[in-house]
C-alpha cells in the first residue's frame, strides 16, 4: 500500500488492512517536502492504527531527479514516477507481491485524465496521470470513485463502526 500520510490513504489503507489483516505492507516514502517532523509523527500514527508500515528516506533522491525543474507537470510527473519507482523496488523485497494500494479518489482521476469526451488536464495527480508505463504491479484503490467528503464519512465509519443492537 502506498501510503501519503493524509487522509485518503490512511482510509484506503484501514479498509484494505480489514479485508487481509497482516498481510497488508504499506510504504510512507519521505520525498523531502514533508513539514518538520512529519515522517516520524505519520509512521507513529500509522502504529497505533495498527498499520504495518516501513518508512523509506528517499529525499536526496528526490532532490536529484527534480534539481532544476520549474515546470508544475513535468515535476508532478518525475515525482509519481519515482513513488513508483520505490514502491517497486521495496515490492521486491516482499515474496508475492503482485498488487499496489493507493488512496486515489475521484477528484484526483477527473483532474489527470479526461474521463467523458476531450477534456483539458487540470493536472496530474502522482496517483494517476504521474504512473509510469513500466508499473509491474495491479492497482488496487478502493477509494476511486468517491470524493473528499465521502472518504471522510468512511474514515469515520471504520474507526466508530456503528453497531446494530
Amino acid at each position: 500500500m502506498a501510503l501519503s500520510g493524509g487522509v485518503d490513504s490512511t482510509v484506503a489503507a484501514t479498509l484494505v488492512h480489514k479485508a487481509i489483516g497482516k498481510n497488508l505492507y504499506g510504504i510512507f516514502v519521505d520525498n523531502g517536502v514533508l513539514r518538520k517532523n512529519e515522517f516520524q509523527s505519520v509512521l507513529d500514527m500509522y502504529a497505533q492504527l495498527g498499520l504495518n508500515v516501513k518508512g523509506i528516506d528517499a529525499k536526496e533522491h528526490f532532490y536529484t531527479k527534480l534539481a532544476g525543474k520549474t515546470d508544475p507537470e513535468e515535476k508532478r510527473k518525475i515525482i509519481g514516477s519515482l513513488f513508483i519507482d520505490v514502491f517497486q523496488e521495496e515490492s521486491k523485497k516482499i515474496e508475492g507481491v503482485e498488487l499496489l494500494g493507493q488512496g486515489t479518489i475521484y477528484p484526483d482521476v477527473i483532474e489527470s485524465v479526461s474521463v467523458h469526451g476531450p477534456s483539458v488536464t487540470i493536472k496530474s495527480h502522482h496517483n494517476v496521470g504521474g504512473l509510469p508505463e513500466h508499473l509491474h504491479l495491479e492497482l488496487v484503490e478502493p477509494l476511486r470513485s468517491l470524493f473528499k467528503d465521502e472518504v471522510r464519512k468512511v474514515g469515520r465509519e471504520t474507526r466508530h463502526p456503528r453497531r446494530n443492537d
